[in-house]
């Protein structure tokens, strides 16, 4: 075990100087308001419990997550501060402004003990490590980190894609073998409407465009009215990220050839791509509001009251725009389109299969327990403790499966449901933090006809996997030189909002494909596109190239 000296800050010199130097066998001299004196905290062995000796507090900084009620009062926060001794002292940020609140922490120094499930870019990591504000977390994970040397070796290849370049690992991620998360850009469309008029899923570019005139044309929704939106997407999921896929392979707008990373929005086939997306926005089967609405704007169009008006909608699953389990029960009515055959006989399924979220835990150079820290972060990766957090309480909201009990691969079942998921709550963290959830503890949840969800999203899932990518063809995460990461972000984003502007622009008609083709081209060259890849090449190289 190890122990740790520490004070709270001290007023007098004659104070300070006592207790630092240890030289002097007579108390000091009355001082009002003193502090009490140093305490040693005794930080246990990695796996042990609790973590310290004494009530300890951290200040952590987390994004709100809208399905937990309170971090502070939060069931699973109050069992696993007893079961560690560490209290947490909350900072939750808003979603919306998450981002924004982040950037104006880490410059202006006033800095939380630990940053958690902000999203931490690995260009974040190396530009605020090498400032010294992240703590390296090496020495830690050598000395304490028994649970997080169990994941490397289970998962080897996770250690690589969270290091830097030269091996510095300073946040930890949130490892989610969901199945269906690992296909994320997908159609979902209206099957009422699709039985009334007599229509199969569309499979091809063409069957897409003739079920969505049929849908605007037909009133599927029998009200009389030509309320019917076709199609529709929202501002912070560019239609792109699933159409395209019937064009070019369009992995996040970048891919990997022979070991060479480009680009998929300066290809003729991308050009290919927006006359088809132009086609659906001039024949009003595309929703104007797909590239401005937000998450709520657009799950009150999937949420119509009464009546439905969305026939199909872009998203990683339904309920990014209907409520699952909601009363209108108009999630399950909603199958996934699956990936398109283009024109040009391409079809590609967009893929994330690293299965982490890199950046979800940091301890800050303003934290007075980094050991105890890294120890409350370690043991997130737990079964039991991964469980909890995700679920809830064992025997209340979930519990181990029995014998003969099917997981929803059809495998037997490890655990089994007993809280209904996405519900407002105040037990678990639902997905914020750290977890470790491997593919076989996702899958092997007990199907229950009460709660098809995961099921659903198996199945249907299950159609996007025999086009998905190689995971040689997905540009794995990437780390930057010090010297080169303010360019590179600085390049990303000028060269991202230019691409998100004129995808808007060429398929709502505000400038035209075939004439504004080249010049859109000549922009990106002269917004040093070349230059980005080049140094994406470069950190590809030094990592990944064999």
């Amino acid at each position: 075990m190890r122990v740790l000296r520490t004070c709270m800050p001290l007023i007098g010199i004659a104070l300070l100087t006592a207790i630092l130097s240890g030289c002097s066998d007579r108390p000091p001299a009355p001082v009002s308001n003193a502090p009490a004196a140093p305490t040693a905290v005794v930080v246990k062995p990695g796996g042990e419990y609790p973590i310290a000796d004494q009530h300890v507090t951290l200040k952590v900084m987390v994004k709100q997550n809208p399905l937990v009620e309170d971090f502070a009062t939060n069931a699973f926060t109050k069992w696993y501060e007893h079961k560690t001794n560490v209290h947490i002292d909350w900072e939750v940020v808003p979603a919306r402004t998450a981002s924004e609140t982040l950037s104006h922490t880490l410059l202006s120094g006033e800095l939380p003990d630990i940053i958690l499930d902000m999203n931490i870019s690995e260009n974040q990591q190396m530009i605020y490590g090498s400032q010294g504000i992240f703590v390296p977390l090496g020495d830690y994970i050598e000395r304490y980190g028994y649970e997080t040397k169990k994941l490397f070796a289970e998962f080897p290849a996770i250690k690589e894609w969270i290091s830097t370049p030269d091996g510095t690992i300073y946040a930890l991620p949130k490892v989610n073998q969901c199945y269906h998360c690992s296909m994320p850009q997908k159609m979902w469309i209206y099957k009422p409407w699709l039985d009334k008029l007599g229509l199969d899923v569309p499979t091809t570019t063409e069957e897409l465009y003739l079920v969505l005139k049929a849908f605007k044309e037909e009133d599927p929704n029998g009200n009389g009215l030509a309320d019917e939106i076709p199609l529709s997407g929202y501002a912070g999921l560019p239609l792109d990220m699933f159409i395209m896929n019937a064009f070019l392979l369009n992995n996040d707008r970048f891919y990997v050839k022979d070991g060479q990373i480009d680009v998929s929005f300066n290809k003729p086939e991308w050009k290919e791509g927006l006359l088809f997306l132009h086609r659906l926005y001039n024949e009003k089967l595309l929703a104007p509001q797909s590239f401005t609405q937000d998450r709520e704007q657009y799950m009150r169009m999937g949420e119509h009251p009464g009546t439905p008006i969305l026939g199909a909608g872009v998203s990683m699953h339904m309920g990014m725009f209907t409520q699952l389990y909601g009363p209108s029960g108009r999630w399950k009515d909603y199958v996934a389109v699956p990936p398109l055959l283009g024109p040009g006989g391409v079809r590609f399924a967009a893929s994330d299969p690293f299965g982490l979220r890199a950046g979800n835990f940091l301890i800050t150079k303003s934290n007075p327990y980094p050991e105890i820290s890294f120890r409350w972060a370690d043991g997130l990766y737990r079964q039991e403790h991964s469980l909890r957090a995700l679920y809830g309480q064992e025997g209340i909201d979930w519990e181990y499966a029995k014998p003969g009990d099917i997981g929803i691969d059809g495998k037997p079942a490890l655990w089994r449901r007993l809280l209904t998921y996405g519900q407002v709550g105040n037990v678990h963290w639902e997905q914020t933090g750290l977890f470790l959830r491997p593919e076989r503890m996702f899958l092997g949840e007990k199907t229950d006809p009460k709660q098809p969800l995961e099921p659903i999203l198996y199945n249907e899932t299950k159609k996007y996997e025999p086009y998905a990518p190689e995971i040689g063809q997905v540009p794995p995460p990437l780390y930057f030189q010090t010297d080169q990461v303010g360019e590179v972000a600085e390049l990303k984003k000028t060269i991202n909002e230019y691409v998100d502007r004129m995808l808007a622009r060429f398929v709502t008609g505000d400038v035209r494909i075939e004439i504004d083709w080249d010049s859109y081209l000549k922009t990106l060259d002269s917004l040093n596109l070349n230059r980005y890849l080049q140094i994406i090449q470069k950190a590809y190289d030094e990592k990944y190239a064999k």
